[in-house]
């Protein structure tokens, strides 16, 4: 196995001291957003034999199993990290693997260098993904039933709102959905800048329910994204409880720290809190416009003490292991790549020592035991 030597990016949402204070170092003042273990292109984990996807890319089957090879191709199909949000992340959806595909190839076709800024489809793969929370987490997923979020706004006081209230209370559930965001994010922006601020200011003065919403006005005043927030279901998930996010379901991370999952993939299509491009009628394509149950998973127990959180997504598997004190060894062998990540107490895993913040990639196949007293995190696929 190989011990990793992770990549912490400085986006500017990230918190400047929930990543530090978990490796127990000294924040550095400037954000630490996310911890990228594996071997994505963009910032690939190193190893004592060199960065991980040089690895996997000379001895894809030796590395990662046949089986995996055979179904996702010669790369890790999974991509894991720490994520810490000091701040609320872009208001965004992933597509599915079809039209990941298709657009993906359309954008190549019209000679769309994959670095511009108004490019979409940066790879042809989904991107499914789950976070687990560490500490306290707030989020946005799914939308809220159309008659809830018109309560919402309505609530609000803001004439200005009335428009989308309408539209919300008077269409069957997809209509009303659809139309409300298509109407937000097509809005002109110095009016509805005003609508923003008048409606954070509400939220402000009214707390409790409100409260995410003028908290996501302070980072981002005069945004439509606030209002198309107000939209979707607030989750606030306690430590160990976890979110899947699959395609076409609009989300955003709001604060917290939290151990995050993915396809290995880059493709998001943005509804707001961002200044970056946002290509409405390729969103509004790639959304599921319809109310749903967040779905907080909570992880299934399994009779050797692994705990694992069920999802939908083949291309990985994220499970954990709480290890008391004492406690024999576990053998956690599979003939699937894995990353395992330490994020409490001292695990052994065969002659590594992990303290939190730590991670090992362990090759499809090779024997692996874990004791000690801590949490590991196992990331790996399902092939």
């Amino acid at each position: 196995m190989d011990r990793l030597d992770n990549a912490v990016r400085p986006y500017a949402w990230g918190s400047t001291t929930a990543i530090p204070a978990l490796l127990g170092v000294e924040p550095t003042g400037e954000p630490q957003a996310e911890m990228w273990m594996g071997a994505h292109p963009g910032a690939p984990s190193r190893t004592p034999r060199g960065p991980l996807d040089e690895v996997i890319g000379k001895a894809p089957e030796e590395e990662l199993g046949e089986r995996t090879v055979a179904r996702f191709g010669p790369r890790l199909p999974f991509l894991l990290k720490l994520l810490a949000a000091g701040a609320p992340l872009s208001l965004q959806v992933h597509p599915d693997l079809e039209q990941a595909r298709a657009g993906y190839a359309d954008e190549e076709r019209r000679g769309i260098p994959v670095d511009a800024p108004h490019r979409t489809y940066k790879d042809a793969n989904h991107k499914p993904e789950l976070v687990c929370a560490l500490t306290e987490f707030d989020g946005l997923c799914g939308f809220r039933a159309p008659e809830e979020a018109a309560d919402l706004l309505a609530g609000l006081g803001v004439a200005a709102l009335k428009p989308y209230i309408d539209l919300l209370r008077r269409h069957p559930e997809d209509t009303a959905l659809r139309e409300a965001l298509t109407a937000v994010l097509s809005a002109d922006p110095g009016d509805m800048a005003r609508t923003v601020e008048e409606a954070a200011a509400a939220c402000s003065r009214l707390g409790g329910a409100y409260a995410p919403y003028a908290e996501i006005a302070r980072h981002y005043p005069g945004d439509p994204g606030v209002i198309a927030a107000m939209l979707l279901n607030h989750v606030r998930l306690q430590p160990g409880e976890a979110l899947f996010l699959g395609a076409g379901v609009p989300h955003a991370y709001l604060n917290g720290l939290g151990v995050e999952i993915m396809a290995n993939s880059d493709n998001v299509l943005r509804c707001g809190l961002t200044p970056k491009h946002i290509d409405v009628p390729e969103l509004l394509r790639i959304v599921r416009f319809e109310a749903c149950d967040p779905g907080v998973l909570r992880p299934e127990a399994s009779p050797d003490g692994e705990e694992v959180y069920e999802t939908p997504t083949d291309e990985f598997r994220l499970s954990r292991h709480v290890l008391a004190e004492g406690a024999a060894s576990q053998d956690i062998t599979r003939a699937t790549p894995q990353i395992l990540l330490c994020t409490a107490g001292s695990v052994r895993v065969g002659d590594e020592v992990l303290t939190p913040g730590e991670s090992v990639f362990v090759p499809a196949g090779e024997k692996v035991e874990v004791s000690g007293t801590g949490t590991l995190f196992r990331a790996t696929s399902v092939a």
